[in-house]
């Protein structure tokens, strides 16, 4: 295709990103926060947030949007969910459509062909499902850290309890220590909790709260667990609570074994990469000295 062609394509797609920036106006500036987390094209979410409402992308493709949907809730709580599900699809489609200008201009920097083209193209596919890849290890490193820590802060109150604590403060006990770190998702969450119930909540609301906010079986299996036998106290209590901590333990030595693996994967390609470099240097002076 010639030169001139691959640039009118190119200015055909500026010119529909522009109508739908024109037809968007100012409805959707209310509605696009200052910033978010791992969101970077914000300040030109409109256009796309116009197309979106327009083609009904909820009703059409539904899997795609709760797939999101359920990570945004994991990661930012369900207030703003449907919001930021929405902000993340304007994103990513965001993402390939400049991917898909750049595609056409490409051509016109080299030869014209169609390879930078498919270049493009590809990288206008390969960006969009990189972000929602991101998106999935973002909440897998989540619930990763909060199985890591789980075990141990279930330790900590079985220690208290058993020394004739209640379990509130046993639990007020075991956040108090780690308030300095306020980003771990688990304390995160936990002091939440403590917060709902010191302002109202009752103590099992606050706990329901806390597991569907985690939104994972083990920490499930933790509320569950509490709140069916903390009224007994004693012994018992003490004794699953240790049971618990058995299973705990077990999941995270899984977790620590799943890390070690996916670390030790990824030193695979840098390792195949130096032995090639190596041997180009071993081999390139011994076919030097046969060609000689």
């Amino acid at each position: 295709m010639p030169t001139l062609g691959w640039g009118m394509i190119a200015l055909l797609l500026f010119l529909s990103w522009g109508v739908c920036a024109l037809r968007a106006g100012g409805r959707f500036k209310e509605r696009i926060p200052a910033s978010v987390p791992n969101m970077k094209l914000l300040q030109v979410a409109s256009p796309m947030l116009y197309l979106l409402e327009e083609i009904r992308w909820i009703e059409r493709i539904p899997a795609i949007f709760y797939r999101i949907q359920r990570a945004m809730q994991v990661l930012y709580g369900s207030q703003v969910s449907a919001l930021y599900s929405t902000l993340f699809m304007a994103e990513i489609l965001n993402y390939a459509f400049f991917m898909l200008i750049f595609a056409c201009l490409l051509p016109m920097l080299t030869d014209g062909g169609l390879a930078g083209f498919g270049v493009g193209l590809m990288l206008a596919v390969l960006l969009p499902l990189a972000q929602l890849k991101e998106l999935d290890k973002r909440v897998k490193n989540r619930e990763h850290e909060i199985l890591l820590e789980l075990p141990e802060f279930l330790n900590q109150m079985i220690l208290l309890v058993d020394a004739g604590e209640t379990v509130q403060r046993a639990l007020t006990l075991c956040v108090d220590r780690k308030r300095s770190q306020t980003s771990h998702p688990l304390y995160k969450e936990l002091i939440q909790m403590i917060h709902e119930w010191s302002g109202g909540y009752s103590f099992q609301q606050s706990f329901e709260q806390f597991s569907k906010r985690c939104a994972l079986q083990e920490v499930s299996i933790f509320t569950t667990t509490i709140m069916l036998n903390y009224r007994r106290g004693g012994g018992e209590f003490v004794v699953a609570l240790r049971d618990l901590s058995r299973i705990l333990w077990e999941k995270r030595k899984a977790v620590s074994r799943v890390r070690g693996e996916e670390a030790s994967s990824k030193l695979v390609f840098p390792m195949v990469v130096v032995f090639f470099l190596l041997l180009v240097l071993v081999c390139t002076p011994i076919f030097m000295m046969m060609s000689a």
